[in-house]
């Protein structure tokens, strides 16, 4: 394993803690990663981790030299971007992580052109709705639906999803259908939370130009999206989501909106990334084409399609 190598797999052993999942990430056997940081530390005659059975941690040495190795493979990264040839053509392996419902009704169906488009870039996704840590787990990349609350990272904005409140015919057979927002305090909503947060997030309404919000009930929470339209189609409530996660159950009639009459607040889609990815061609071409990609379904950023 040559220096740049063995530099990139120290910054990984790091930032996951772990001799294992650090050579995962690079595709290198367990045993390669071990002899390399020997050989690394034994040419700068100097201890860089402590190692345990459950984790891996910098020394005093090993942290100064993993702040100095990150600027070297920031400044190798500029270097390979300055090139044309690299810039036209980029290639290696790009991370991504994708939430469910974007990764399989926007993205992977057309995955197909980006790969005729750029064929020398390996993809691996991972989905779900929890937030990552991108330097911790090693990915470049992620696209999330609502407001950004991470400022370390860098965002670009790819869409504004109409949203619509909705529920079950059984639900508003029960319940009624309300006909006003002030309405909605009387009504059940399915709340959502993650890492065992509780999250009952008010219902929010366009009125007179500005955003207004409404509170209400319920006795159930889910922490999935997937979970969360369940609920809805069980009858547990009213929820408020992206019009096209529920097209299709709109169209057979599984679900209804209700208070047409309003409109809701669009619903920002952004690409976040770590600072130290932002000249990277893999990562720059990818937040280029889901721009195309979103703009083609919601319409231009700020113009929200139907």
């Amino acid at each position: 394993m040559d220096r740049f190598d063995a530099l990139q797999l120290f910054t990984r052993i790091v930032e996951l803690g772990s001799f294992t999942e650090a050579a995962g990430t690079l595709d290198v056997p367990r045993a390669t990663a071990t002899h390399a940081i020997k050989a690394l530390e034994k040419r700068l005659g100097a201890r860089l981790l402590d190692r345990t059975t459950r984790q891996v941690t910098p020394t005093l040495d090993g942290q100064a030299f993993y702040e100095r190795s990150k600027r070297v493979l920031a400044e190798l990264e500029d270097a390979e971007t300055s090139l044309s040839t690299h810039v036209a053509n980029p290639h290696g392996t790009l991370r991504l992580d994708l939430h469910g419902t974007h990764a399989t009704k926007i993205i992977l169906p057309r995955i197909g052109e980006f790969k005729a488009r750029y064929p020398g870039i390996n993809l691996v996704i991972s989905s779900g709705d929890r937030l990552v840590d991108l330097v911790k787990e090693g990915i470049d990349c992620v696209v999330r639906a609502g407001q950004p609350r991470d400022s370390s990272l860098v965002v670009r904005r790819l869409a504004d999803m109409p949203e619509i409140i909705c529920a079950s015919p059984d639900y508003l057979a029960q319940h009624g259908t309300p006909m006003h927002p002030r309405e909605l305090s009387g009504h059940q909503a399915i709340g959502f939370f993650s890492r065992g947060n509780e999250s009952r997030y008010p219902f929010t309404i366009m009125m007179e130009g500005h955003v207004t919000e409404w509170e209400a009930k319920g006795w159930i929470s889910v922490s999935d999206a997937a979970c969360y339209t369940s609920a809805a189609l069980a009858g547990c409530g009213l929820i408020q989501v992206p019009r096209f996660r529920l097209e299709e159950h709109l169209q057979a009639g599984r679900l209804v909106q209700v208070l047409p009459e309003w409109d809701c607040p669009t619903l920002p889609v952004c690409a976040l990334y770590p600072f130290h990815r932002q000249l990277s061609p893999r990562v720059r071409v990818f937040i280029d084409w889901a721009l195309e990609l979103y703009s083609d379904r919601f319409g231009a950023v700020g113009k929200a399609g139907p």
